[in-house]
Order: structure tokens, then C-alpha cells, then sequence
């Protein structure tokens, strides 16, 4: 049984959404997605309709609106435990989080993304598509390795369920593998993928078959030949034909863009060429930061001034590489992060188990801390209590939403619990409120401690997980001063007097 097949209300509708996207009718399909969700009792219904709707607004480029429409489609997928619709939205998800600069989370809905599809027992088409667009989000994250696996995963899936092989011939994926060889200087390299892509596209040509290739395809294949054009080859097609009937994504608006720049080149109008990038604005995730830059660099070349050629591919050189450098740093806060969260888990594990442990951030939870101090209460300690109030959070659920926001209080419990001295408490009290408890700590001692919480927090590069929305600290101070009667209403004396502090 296929996943439409297990719809109640509306497939019909659902169906005519998918026709339109792989039509380049994104904005179209959005409307018909809303009035969908709204309108459905069935969750089936509801959850593709929210699922499919984050897949348009990313077409379309609209990120301001990709945060709420994740926090729809998660809250409704967790309803279900169909594989399939958790690997789909991952994969948007990851897109959405590519777009928006965030790399770390493209990583994480990747590999979550892979794993649901995987998991699914009976693939049809909609898996095949899954597959498809999670080919897509590695190909952006120019993990080309990863996305030419899973596009052929894609099409061996797609061919038992009966599609055109057309359908998801994906020539983007192969055109930003060779793109991003000519960024590293493999000009060669790059021309022998872009005459293979062409060779399909000639293929598909002479069989009458190029009604079958989706429009976003049609723009792909249209910036192959003017991108091999524009180093010398010979036009095996229109460019500028297929270019324009790339449809309405955001993506095929910048090939288009791109395109007409490749084709000034490739017709000696190097000044115009020149001028047009000058002007032009598109998306670095298309086709990579670089690409106006090597374009400047080749457009420069074919007028003679090698110099200035030179300075150009000199940048295209360095955007490339910091796409490398930042994914590198991806892993290894990864790693970190993953050892923090495992340090978190055994520390509350010796101090009470999983009843005692905030299951978001592993950090110790309210009742937790609550025993802890009650413990120094009755063993007679003083201590230092401190109250760690985020600003920003708001933001980050209001502009990525609640599942970025959840990242963010991860990330925050990682860096608190990394900076602490040996034998401190820390825990999450709820919300964005983080409290710290240091045993025998003097004013001083929680001064420092309290300045490197802060200095820590604003060094995050908060930017590539939320951007636009920077994350700080506040913290406050209170003494508990180690009487046998404080405990539990000691805690809560201790945290009104540190909350009074933080907003003094």
C-alpha cells in the first residue's frame, strides 16, 4: 500500500498538488496545500498537506515563512509512524536549513532523512521523490558522493513504481558536482560532467521525450549549455530556450540569471557580461558562492585582461574552500556536541536516572536540582546559586522555529556544561532558564564563573544555527547558606533572589 493510497480525504487534491510541483507550479500548489490542511479532518490528509506545503515555500524561496511550517509539519508527523513522511519532511527540513545558512542542522536532517526513507517497507513514487529531494539537499551541501547514491536510489525505486526515468533525470545534481570542480580548478574535470549531461540531454531530445523532463530540469540542463558554451564548447541545444521554461523556483530564476551571463560570454560580450554580474543577486546556494566570481574571472579571460582574470578565480578559490572549512567545523562541533550530551547523560545517570534528567538537553531537571540542594542543606554547605536567563530565545522560535529553538537550548547546555568547574551542578529549570549551583563558591568565584558562561555563549557561532538571531546570557546571583531548615523552599527563596539580580 502506497502512502496516498492510506488517505481518506482529499487524495485527489493531494495528487493535483504533486502534479503542480513537478510542474514549477510551486505557488499554485501552496494554496491548494493550505486549504487542504485546514479543511481535513483526516491526519493522513493534514500531515502530507503540511509536509508538501514546506516543499513549495522552499521552491519559492520564501524562508521567512519556513520556520512555522516546519513546527506544523513536525507536530503533525509525530502523530504518525509512517517512515516515508518523517524521511520527506527531514529532507525539506534540511533544505530549509541549507537556505537559511544553518549547516549543522542540514547535516542532522540528512542523516535523519536517510534513515526514515530507508526504513520504508514498500517504496512507491512518493518515496521515489523522497529519495529525489533528498538527492537534491546533499547535492546543495556539495556532498556529491551522497547525492549521486541517492538520486540512483531515486530512479531504481521510481522505475519499479512505473515513472519515466525523465522524471527524475536530476541533471542539477551532476551540473553542481561539475561546477564545483571547475571552482577547485579542475576546469577539465568540470567540462567532461557537463558534455555527459549535455549527452542526455541530446538523448532525451532524439527520443521525443523532452515533455517529460520536469521545467526545473529543463533550467538545469539549459545552464549546462551555456556553462560549457561559455568555456568553448559548442551548443548541443537552445540554452536559452530551456532556461526560460524553467518555471518559478527561486533556483531556476538564478540559473536563468547565470545563464544569460554564460551566453554573453560565450558570444564575445565579455563587457556586457561583466555588467550583468555586476547587477545580478542570486542565492549562493544555487550553484555555489563562487560562481559569479569564476564567471567574472572566465568573462575577464576572454577579453585579455588576465590580471584581473586572475584576481577573480583567486576569489571564486577562497568562497569555495570556506564552504569546505565550514563543513569541516560542522563535524567537529558535532562530535563535540555528541560528547557533551553523552558526559550530561552519565552525570544524571549517577545522580538518579532518566525521572531525574530534562530528556531535551540531558542536563539534570528541576526536581533534580531540588534534591541537590536540599543534600547541601542537610549536610550544613554554603553555596552559590546561579540563574542563567537566555535572551533571544524568543526570536528563535519566532523567526526558525521550535525545532531550532531546540537546538538552541542543546547547543546552550553543551557550552554551560563545558565551562563549569569540577564538582559544580548545573540543570535545566524549565523554558530557557538554566540554573548553576556551585558548592563552597564566595562572590568572587561565581563572578568568574558567571563571566565565563557569558563569554562562552557569545562566542558560539549562533549565526549558522539561527541566523539573524544572536543568543546571550543573563545571569543572576543568590546565596544558599547551608541551614539544615532550607531545602525545597530554600531552592525557591534562593531562585527569587537570583532572578531578582538578573533583572536588576
Amino acid at each position: 500500500m502506497g502512502w496516498l493510497d492510506q488517505v481518506t480525504d482529499q487524495a485527489d487534491r493531494l495528487r493535483e498538488a504533486r502534479r503542480l510541483q513537478q510542474a514549477d507550479r510551486s505557488a499554485e500548489a501552496s494554496r491548494l496545500l493550505e486549504r487542504v490542511a485546514e479543511s481535513t479532518g483526516d491526519p493522513y490528509a493534514r500531515t502530507d498537506a503540511l509536509v508538501q506545503r514546506l516543499g513549495t515555500l522552499i521552491n519559492l524561496g520564501r524562508t521567512a515563512e519556513y520556520g512555522p511550517a516546519m513546527d506544523r509539519a513536525f507536530e503533525a508527523v509525530a502523530e504518525l509512524p509512517e517512515p516515508y513522511v518523517r524521511g520527506q519532511l527531514h529532507a525539506f527540513a534540511a533544505l530549509a536549513a541549507h537556505h537559511q545558512g544553518a549547516l549543522d542542522r542540514c547535516v542532522m536532517h540528512l542523516v535523519q532523512s536517510s534513515r526514515a526513507l530507508s526504513a520504508v517497507s514498500d517504496p512507491d513514487s512518493d518515496t521515489a521523490w523522497g529519495w529525489h529531494d533528498l538527492a537534491m539537499a546533499y547535492s546543495y551541501l556539495a556532498f556529491h558522493g551522497y547525492a549521486l547514491a541517492a538520486i540512483e536510489r531515486a530512479r531504481q525505486i521510481a522505475t519499479t513504481a512505473g515513472l519515466p526515468e525523465e522524471v527524475l533525470a536530476a541533471p542539477g545534481i551532476r551540473l553542481r558536482n561539475a561546477i564545483a570542480l571547475d571552482h577547485a580548478g579542475d576546469t577539465d574535470g568540470c567540462l567532461r560532467v557537463l558534455r555527459d549531461v549535455s549527452d542526455d540531454l541530446t538523448r532525451i531530445h532524439s527520443a521525443g521525450h523532452l515533455d517529460r523532463i520536469r521545467p526545473s530540469s529543463r533550467a538545469a540542463y539549459g545552464y549546462t549549455v551555456a556553462r560549457a558554451a561559455a568555456l568553448g564548447e559548442r551548443p548541443v541545444a537552445d540554452a536559452g530556450q530551456l532556461l526560460a521554461y524553467g518555471g518559478d523556483s527561486a533556483r531556476a530564476r538564478d540559473l536563468r540569471k547565470l545563464g544569460d551571463v554564460c551566453l554573453c560570454i560565450a558570444d564575445g560580450r565579455t563587457a556586457e557580461a561583466l555588467s550583468r554580474l555586476s547587477a545580478v543577486t542570486v542565492a549562493p546556494e544555487t550553484l555555489g558562492a563562487a560562481e559569479p566570481a569564476r564567471l567574472r574571472s572566465i568573462s575577464y579571460a576572454r577579453a585579455g585582461d588576465h590580471e584581473a582574470a586572475h584576481r577573480a578565480d583567486r576569489l571564486a578559490f577562497r568562497l569555495a574552500g570556506q564552504r569546505s572549512d565550514r563543513l569541516r567545523e560542522v563535524y567537529v562541533d558535532g562530535i563535540a556536541a555528541r560528547l557533551d550530551q553523552e558526559e550530561m547523560r552519565r552525570a544524571a545517570a549517577q545522580s538518579g536516572g532518566e525521572a531525574l534528567t530534562d530528556p531535551l538537553t540531558g542536563l539534570p531537571n528541576r526536581r533534580r536540582l531540588e534534591r541537590y540542594v536540599s543534600g547541601l542543606a542537610e549536610h550544613g554547605e554554603r553555596a552559590a546559586l546561579g540563574v542563567c536567563d537566555l535572551m533571544g530565545f524568543t526570536s528563535v522560535n519566532t523567526l526558525h522555529g521550535h525545532h531550532a529553538g531546540d537546538l538552541v537550548l542543546q547547543r546552550v547546555a553543551g557550552v554551560i556544561n563545558r565551562v563549569m568547574r569540577r564538582g559544580d551542578f548545573v540543570a535545566r529549570y524549565g523554558g530557557d532558564e538554566f540554573v548553576v549551583v556551585l558548592p563552597g563558591a564566595d562572590t568572587a568565584q561565581a563572578a568568574e564563573v558567571g563571566r565565563r558562561i557569558s563569554t562562552a555563549l557569545a562566542a558560539e557561532d549562533w549565526e549558522s544555527l539561527v541566523p539573524g538571531t544572536p543568543i546571550s546570557a543573563r545571569l543572576g546571583w543568590a546565596e544558599i547558606n547551608g541551614a539544615a531548615s532550607e531545602g525545597r523552599g530554600g531552592l525557591a527563596d534562593a531562585l527569587v533572589r537570583a532572578f531578582r539580580t538578573v533583572t536588576a
